[in-house]
């Protein structure tokens, strides 16, 4: 068999030969494409032209909460939710675990960008409608209901300012520092001070919605065919975590922030915030009110990626510089204008 390929012999080989024996699929291309966090991925043409994606899973460590988070994907999709579905090996498992590397295979999303840094226009409540679809969807997965939890333990303000300080410590400590490292050792210096206006922040947050959510819903794992969303992907396994959060996690994509300019940004956030209630009305009316907040509380009290030249420095490219800066831009400037921004939000949402 003669496949096309673009990756080591080795990895093609044994991704060929789990193709092959547990999907009964033959491979005429396989191409190496970006990486996730914890997965080799794949884009695979079978020899009838269909086209695949492939997620190797590098170690075999973790391979009972992969299938936890393929489980969720299934399930929101079974819901309505517009995911990629995957494919079921030959024994129906959703992770082939047998050959030399653990794997699974899902539908390609043609023709398809993601959201990072292209949320305009109409994409802004198409994106608040598959979110509100997603949570409505999530709310009834039975690995936890939703609850009210005290909305202030978003983020623990004592836990960041050690972690900041012990970042710039670490910083201080290296013999040179690039441009990078030294733009991050004073990003650093400014989430460390002002976390005394996060702990404020904080304070005034009601209870608020926490449910099994999506795990991971940023831009670049939300894929949008013109102004619609095609696939919702890269799910994590279903936990708990606030409503607010994932809300603004996606919503203040940061490079699209960036690009629009805070009053833009929030005409068109509010856009967003409209089309999710009309897509999961059970929302309380709080976690859309305090979705800024949260977000811009944890975005502060977030080290990454700051930390990722110290922790992490294989992840270090342009991408992750440029993402890092914009985050720390969007959110030093939500902070500054939070009361605005609120008032704003408040006023569209009655």
């Amino acid at each position: 068999m003669s496949i096309a390929s673009h990756g080591t012999p080795e990895q093609i080989a044994a991704i060929a030969e789990t193709l092959v024996l547990a999907y009964g699929l033959r491979p005429a291309e396989i191409t190496r494409i970006p990486e996730g966090t914890a997965t080799d991925n794949y884009a695979i043409v079978d020899q009838a032209g269909r086209q695949h994606f492939g997620k190797v899973y590098r170690t075999g460590s973790n391979l009972d909460l992969e299938l936890a988070s393929v489980e969720l994907s299934e399930y929101a999709a079974d819901g309505g939710v517009a995911t990629a579905r995957a494919t079921r090996t030959r024994g129906h498992e959703l992770i082939a675990t047998h050959g030399r590397l653990p794997m699974s295979l899902w539908s390609y999303v043609p023709h398809t960008e993601t959201a990072e840094g292209t949320l305009t226009g109409a994409r802004w409540p198409a994106v608040g409608e598959a979110m509100g679809r997603l949570h409505r969807r999530l709310a009834t997965h039975p690995a936890a209901a939703p609850a009210l939890e005290p909305g202030a333990a978003i983020c623990d303000v004592a836990t960041a300012r050690d972690r900041f300080a012990r970042l710039i410590f670490a910083f201080q400590r290296k013999p040179w520092l690039g441009e990078f490292e030294a733009w991050a050792l004073q990003a650093a210096r400014e989430r460390h001070a002002v976390l005394g206006d996060v702990e404020n922040v904080l304070v005034g947050l009601p209870p608020l919605t926490v449910q099994v959510m999506h795990g991971d819903l940023a831009g670049p794992n939300v894929l949008l065919r013109n102004d619609a969303v095609a696939a919702l992907v890269d799910f994590g396994p279903p936990a708990p975590g606030y409503l607010a959060w994932e809300l603004m996690r996606l919503g203040c994509d940061p490079k699209s922030f960036q690009s629009h300019g805070v009053e833009k940004w929030l005409t068109s956030y509010t856009d967003l915030a409209l089309a999710y209630r009309d897509a999961n009305p059970s929302a309380p009316t709080a976690d859309l009110l305090s979705s800024v907040r949260v977000g811009c509380a944890a975005m502060l009290c977030s080290a990454f990626p700051l930390s990722a030249p110290v922790d992490r420095p294989h992840l270090v490219d342009a991408a992750l510089e440029s993402y890092a800066r914009a985050r720390h831009a969007a959110a030093l400037t939500i902070l500054e204008q939070l009361p605005a921004l609120e008032q704003v939000l408040r006023d569209a949402l009655r």
